[in-house]
């Protein structure tokens, strides 16, 4: 069977190794993950209680439409539930967009170092990317971007995406960054600019912007969010964009019509009541960072300080080598050499003993493995 250059050249996106593998390749009775920034605390008792209590009807079909989730989504966001689409994780959504708002020809951009999702989406749909160049301090060139297209009006160009905060690096885009490309972006035609924010229940930053409201503001704004992450419900995977309803109503076109599961939507209904548990994941993920910044400043390895729930370091050696020697001592977590970062990890935040847990190992590996020099 034949299939195109752009079929055969892709490189499939490789998730964390899971605990059960690194158990068995390495012998070992206790393992922490801590590589796919994952919440740690688990679901929410009253997901597991909706779950349990919808089980009996799994032989039916889900609601296609979403429509309890809808309403109860457009009441908490405060904005028209014509706005609003779910995905099967917003994974989903990222392929949705490429495949209904780009074609052969056409280009998708995004900063590199950024999540590789945009690119192997795009390559799959046979669109051409263009990636902006982040500067040593690891974060979007946001001036880079407003000046490329303040000075160009390329009709190739169809999808920008800016993960805000950004993974892998932590780093975040504020208000009068993200305004300026706004401006720079809007009136033209064929265009959406996707605000991508995954992690946004995590931002400390006090000038991240309000993404809901560009939304509202300028019509080629698309706003991503998904609930795998706060939540804790990464393995049933849900999602939802915000758009202008016309940009919605062709993405229900195109997608699957049961592409989110009935588990997902009654779990996802019980995790947005539950308050109690969104702000106990914040209040982990907040202090599991300090104690993160604390150690690497006293080891001497850089990182960025991070408005998600994982951070960046710089471990000043080979980074397959370190992710080699923690798998081996029971640590998994994620190395970067296929973002450009072939010394840094990727770190995400686990409980409190979980995130001692990993230190320790690492100050085992820092003792073992030589430093590079640069």
């Amino acid at each position: 069977m034949k299939v195109s250059e752009e079929i055969r050249s892709l490189i499939p996106y490789k998730p964390g190794k899971p605990i059960e593998e690194t158990k068995r390749d390495y012998n070992l009775t206790e393992v922490v993950k801590l590589a796919s920034n994952e919440n740690p605390l688990g679901p929410s008792p009253k997901v597991l209680g909706a779950i349990q209590e919808a089980l009996p009807e799994i032989h039916r079909y889900p609601d296609a439409s979403c429509f309890q989730l809808s309403e109860k989504l457009s009441g908490k966001l405060g904005i028209d539930k014509n706005h609003i689409v779910f995905g099967n994780g917003s994974n989903e959504l990222i392929d949705l967009v490429i495949r209904v708002f780009c074609e052969p020809g056409s280009r998708v951009l995004m900063s590199d170092k950024s999540f590789i999702a945009y690119k192997i989406c795009a390559q799959a749909a046979r669109v051409e990317t263009k990636e902006f160049a982040m500067g040593n301090d690891l974060k979007i060139d946001a001036s880079g971007i407003a000046e490329y297209f303040e000075t160009t009006n390329d009709p190739k160009d169809r999808v920008l995406f800016i993960a805000n905060p950004n993974n892998p690096t932590g780093s975040y885009m504020g208000n009068e960054e993200i305004l300026r490309i706004c401006e720079a972006t809007k009136g033209r035609d064929n265009f959406m600019l996707i605000l991508d924010e995954a992690y946004n229940e995590f931002v400390r930053a006090p000038d991240y912007p309000d993404a809901l409201e560009l939304v509202k503001k300028y019509k080629h704004v698309v706003n991503m969010r998904t609930m795998g992450k706060v939540y804790g419900l990464a393995g049933i995977r849900i999602g939802y964009m915000i758009a202008h309803p016309e940009h919605c109503d062709y993405i229900h076109r195109v997608r699957n019509p049961f592409n989110v599961n009935s588990l997902a939507q009654v779990a996802a209904l019980a995790a947005l009541d539950d308050q109690d548990y969104l702000q106990k994941a914040q209040r982990t993920n907040w202090a599991g960072l300090d104690y993160f910044y604390n150690e690497l400043e006293g080891l001497k390895l850089p990182f960025i300080r991070s408005e998600a729930n994982f951070v960046l370091f710089d471990s000043r050696r080979n980074g397959g080598q370190f992710t080699e020697e923690l798998l081996k001592k029971g640590l998994i977590v994620r190395p970067m050499a296929g973002y450009g970062l072939p010394r840094h990890i990727r770190l995400s935040v686990g409980l409190e003993s979980e995130n001692q847990f990993a230190m320790k190992r690492i100050k085992e590996v820092l003792d073992i493995l030589p430093e590079e020099s640069h």
